[in-house]
């Protein structure tokens, strides 16, 4: 059987291959280092920017502003704040790298396949970041300041804000990978288009039932990500019709080729070669 595509065409040793990935982790930490460090000093102002949905509610409805409790909290909250975006940044590049370690061991056809959804995944991660931030977190706030008891302020630390919010953003960034899980069962058999069609009235409760999970118990944000799992299913499921047939054309080209058949396209040429104008009778 055919051995996956490689560069070389031969197959590296285990400790070259332990190699490159080291030298492939050392740049992906780089890239990080490198953007934190271009960061740094705007740290602040990047804080100022994150924490908009929340500031600007507390400033209009009870005129407070966030507040700090831990001692160092002034510097490790922006700085943390720093590292994970120099992560989300550099994830373009990590991913390439990650690309390239793992592309010589697969076939052309796992290429074909591969490569555009770790692209589109990474756009849907980011593009789920930024509908939680701009769409979901004013929602939500808006809800927490509503549901405030009377006589009670609401001040909220800075480093706790940023824990809730990154859970949220992570949230809707995994909610947002649904239109590729669902090519990516589709495009292993595991599942069928017409099945996953079938199942849609059970995938539409399954999505507010993440909604009412993962967003405060209200009805508008539960909307807000329940909605958009439903319609990132449809997505999915429509490209999901397309992908087995372009499947079915390449199949035969990117697989080896069974032993069978190379045994009866041998035997073939050797007749050909004994009896070369077909004159031997059976």
């Amino acid at each position: 059987m055919a051995e996956p595509n490689s560069s070389n065409g031969k197959e590296m040793p285990f400790v070259q291959h332990l190699l490159e990935l080291r030298d492939r982790l050392l740049k992906m930490i780089l890239a990080i280092t490198v953007i934190m460090l271009v960061l740094m000093p705007f740290a602040s102002e990047l804080f100022t920017f994150f924490s908009q949905p929340l500031r600007e509610l507390l400033s209009e409805s009870t005129g407070n502003s966030m507040i700090i409790t831990h001692p160092v909290g002034a510097f490790f909250t922006p700085f943390k704040l720093t590292l994970i975006l120099s992560i989300f940044l550099a994830m373009p590049y990590i991913l390439y790298h990650l690309w390239a370690f793992i592309a010589p061991g697969l076939y052309q056809h796992e290429k074909s396949m591969i490569f555009p959804l770790l692209f589109t995944s990474t756009i849907l991660f980011y593009l789920g970041i930024i509908f939680a931030h701009y769409a979901v977190l004013p929602v939500v706030f808006g809800f927490m300041i509503y549901m405030t008891p009377v006589g009670v302020e609401m001040m909220t630390d800075i480093s706790l804000y940023l824990d809730f919010a990154l859970k949220l953003f992570f949230a809707f960034g995994l909610a947002f990978q649904v239109p590729i899980v669902t090519i990516v069962l589709i495009r292993m058999e595991i599942v069928t288009p017409e099945s996953l069609a079938a199942k849609r009235p059970y995938i539409i409760v399954g999505a507010f039932v993440m909604g009412m999970l993962m967003t405060p118990p209200d009805a508008i944000s539960q909307l807000l990500l329940a909605v958009p799992i439903w319609l990132l299913f449809e997505l999915g499921l429509f490209f999901g019709r397309i992908v087995p047939a372009r499947k079915a054309d390449t199949a035969e080209d990117n697989y080896p080729v069974p032993a069978q058949d190379i045994n009866t396209e041998m035997a073939s040429e050797a007749t050909s070669k004994d009896d070369p104008k077909g004159l031997e009778k059976k």
